[in-house]
């Protein structure tokens, strides 16, 4: 029987093809399965809550993880969000959620801040992708 592996896909809305092409990938992945705890676009707390309840939700979402998933394009050096994720799974659990950085499609640089804290950074590589869930989820 195989795992289901508890995923928090970190995102900036304004790159969502990115996400969504990396929940495609996975989504075919033959002998995969994951669970996508990302906060959803649609969810309320991004259009009517406070920054403290999107806190709020991250932190309730990637509580439930085995593994945090960031995009590692420049972009998410300079997001506020990407590193209220990265400090919470950092810093909010007794043992801290696995953080694996993800090289954008074509892309040879990488945001610091992803490779400052990624116990490991892979490029955008279904297998490389899995490889890494499965040697950090701990399932």
């Amino acid at each position: 029987m195989l795992n289901t592996h508890n995923l928090f896909i970190s995102h900036s809305w304004q790159y969502s093809d990115a996400y969504d092409t990396l929940c495609t990938l996975l989504d075919r992945r033959n002998y995969f399965y994951y669970k996508n705890y990302s906060v959803p676009k649609d969810d309320p707390v991004h259009t009517n809550g406070t920054d403290k309840q999107l806190a709020e939700a991250i932190y309730n979402r990637i509580r439930l993880c085995n593994v945090v998933l960031i995009m590692g394009g420049v972009y998410s050096t300079y997001s506020k969000w990407i590193n209220k994720e990265i400090l919470i799974a950092n810093r909010s659990f007794y043992n801290p959620k696995p953080i694996i950085g993800i090289k954008p499609w074509g892309q040879t640089n990488i945001s610091s801040v992803v490779k400052d804290n990624a116990v490991e950074i892979v490029g955008w590589n279904t297998e490389s992708i899995v490889e890494a869930i499965r040697k950090y989820s701990n399932v």
